[in-house]
């Protein structure tokens, strides 16, 4: 990807967002920290040590004089949330600009994350496997989660539960998964397997306009991107009826998974602007505020 993912002017706009961490507790139940203030406490909590980007006027320099390390300090107002970003990075994620929304949306949650000062790590499922960034910290790595995006790729076909389940968690945290759902694998496997792990659940489901409303007609080939498979379609009404009723159904299907497992969920076509997703969609769905 060679097309830088967001430009500093959408960037500024992005800093008036947040996740909203505190509507997730309430959905999940788990609850990840207690507030979004930072530092507003003063009741001490705990020690971390200090990553790039962090508000250098809390680093404790007693500690650094005795040790010759940064941390910085806690306070029981703030407990960091631990966020992993799932990409899907399958073939069929390359058609219609899926991939490139996809990876938009890794990055703005990537930049809500860092400038938020909770923890991220980046996950690209590939085949049956898992690449894992580094965990990170703080807004001045937002470049490097934007670099780990940039190298992804999308190919051949992607068992999404073999692959989200090589994800070792530390603990109580956020998952966000980014994927069209074409997938052999059990879907419902991913999100037991995430609440398990204490992890609270949001599903960004991307299809293309062209799989949500398909306008062909008549006698085609369709060729699956992720295999070559061919396969001969008479495309007349009646097809394109039990197309939309299958379609509804697999929508549908994911959507009360997601409740049963306390996740949220959000259907998003290809063509939709970030503008859209972002200021009105998971606002109104106040996944993000």
């Amino acid at each position: 990807m060679s097309k830088k993912l967001l430009d500093s002017d959408f960037l500024k706009r992005l800093e008036r967002l947040s996740i909203n961490i505190e509507k997730l507790m309430n959905v999940g139940g788990g609850g990840i920290r207690k507030s979004r203030a930072k530092g507003s406490s003063t009741e001490f909590s705990d020690f971390r040590e200090y990553t790039l980007g962090d508000d250098l006027r809390r680093i404790d320099w007693n500690a650094y004089g005795r040790l010759d390390r940064l941390f910085v300090k806690l306070f029981m107002e703030e407990r960091e949330a631990f966020i992993n970003v799932f990409l899907d990075c399958s073939k069929s994620m390359d058609f219609s600009k899926k991939g490139a929304l996809a990876l938009e949306l890794a990055a703005a949650f990537s930049y809500l994350t860092l400038i938020n000062m909770d923890r991220l790590c980046l996950n690209l499922m590939i085949s049956e496997d898992l690449k894992i960034s580094e965990v990170l910290g703080g807004r001045g790595q937002f470049n490097r989660a934007v670099s780990f995006l940039e190298n992804s790729d999308y190919k051949g076909k992607t068992r999404l539960d073999l692959a989200l389940k090589k994800k070792n968690f530390p603990g109580k945290g956020l998952s966000i998964i980014i994927s069209d759902l074409f997938n052999e694998g059990n879907f419902e496997e991913i999100l037991k397997f995430l609440a398990f792990n204490k992890q609270e659940i949001i599903v960004l489901h991307i299809l293309s306009p062209e799989e949500y409303n398909p306008r062909l007609g008549g006698s085609v080939k369709l060729k699956d991107a992720e295999t070559d498979e061919e396969i001969n379609v008479e495309l007349n009404p009646s097809t394109l009826d039990k197309y939309d009723k299958v379609l509804k159904h697999f929508i549908g299907d994911i959507s009360d998974k997601c409740k049963k497992y306390g996740g949220l969920y959000l259907n998003i076509l290809s063509n939709e602007t970030m503008e859209k997703i972002l200021f009105e969609d998971l606002i109104k769905r106040r996944i993000i505020k």
